[in-house]
């Protein structure tokens, strides 16, 4: 590889809003496998190129993707000794940059894995965004895409309550009155970015209606989607209704893009 290679792989993964870490060597003292200014990149699945092998890149991907995990958005230095420290035969003292670039990935819930939700999720996967499939009925996984987490909680209503806030909620269960629960409780967090729920026009009245008589407030049920999905894309099968609602996902988010 080229010494810019990781210039494409970092302009691939932002097209991707892949968030990943750049690591530089920085200062180079005594024998070291790479010289400064050799760089990797490092995503929670992947790592690109290489800053020399052996333990020192193994400790530097696994606190890169520390880093990921915890959120952290500052810069970090960290010296290594190649001898004492990481037991490596070069012997010699790098010191190390770690830049987080942290993208905006959509984090998606989707509760009901009937048919629509089976053609909805192949198309949501294929799309930058991490996605949590939810029902209660663990035979319904028949095919999961990769990247996507499935769960089969006792309760739904745990997985709002636990979901970051800005999430997308998606919800398509085969019982009406579940629906009713999820949509009440993603309306009285008030900090979704989005809340979708499937039905026809006298669902979304019944729905709107109640879900006034307990309180909700006027202008979240005003940002609640129901009938979910774009209207100029008709149909009734499971793959038209999937593409209009993911159509509409993405309409959101991408107003959302840093």
């Amino acid at each position: 590889m080229i010494y810019h290679d990781w210039i494409t792989v970092l302009h691939q993964l932002r097209e991707k809003r892949q968030s990943c870490v750049l690591i530089t060597v920085l200062s180079e003292d005594g024998s070291v496998p790479r010289d400064s200014g050799s760089k990797m990149v490092v995503t929670p699945q992947q790592s690109y190129l290489t800053i020399g092998g052996g333990q020192l890149e193994f400790q530097c991907i696994a606190q890169a993707r520390a880093m990921l995990q915890s959120g952290a958005s500052a810069p970090h230095t960290e010296d290594y000794s190649l001898g004492a420290r990481l037991g490596q035969c070069c012997g010699g003292k790098t010191t190390l940059l770690f830049e987080p670039l942290l993208q905006n990935q959509p984090e998606i819930l989707l509760f009901g894995a009937g048919h629509v939700g089976q053609a909805l999720v192949n198309l949501l996967s294929t799309l930058p965004c991490h996605i949590r499939w939810i029902d209660s009925r663990p035979d319904q996984f028949t095919q999961v895409p990769p990247g996507v987490v499935t769960l089969q909680p006792e309760d739904p209503l745990d997985c709002v309550a636990q979901a970051a806030p800005d999430s997308y909620f998606i919800i398509m269960t085969h019982h009406h009155p579940l629906d009713f629960d999820l949509c009440e409780a993603v309306l009285k967090r008030g900090d979704f970015r989005y809340a979708g729920v499937i039905g026809s026009q006298t669902k979304s009245q019944r729905f709107r209606y109640r879900l006034a008589g307990k309180g909700a407030q006027a202008d979240r049920l005003a940002r609640l989607r129901c009938p979910i999905g774009l209207p100029d894309v008709k149909g009734k099968l499971p793959a038209e209704i999937a593409v209009a609602i993911a159509g509409e996902i993405i309409s959101v988010y991408q107003q959302h893009l840093t």
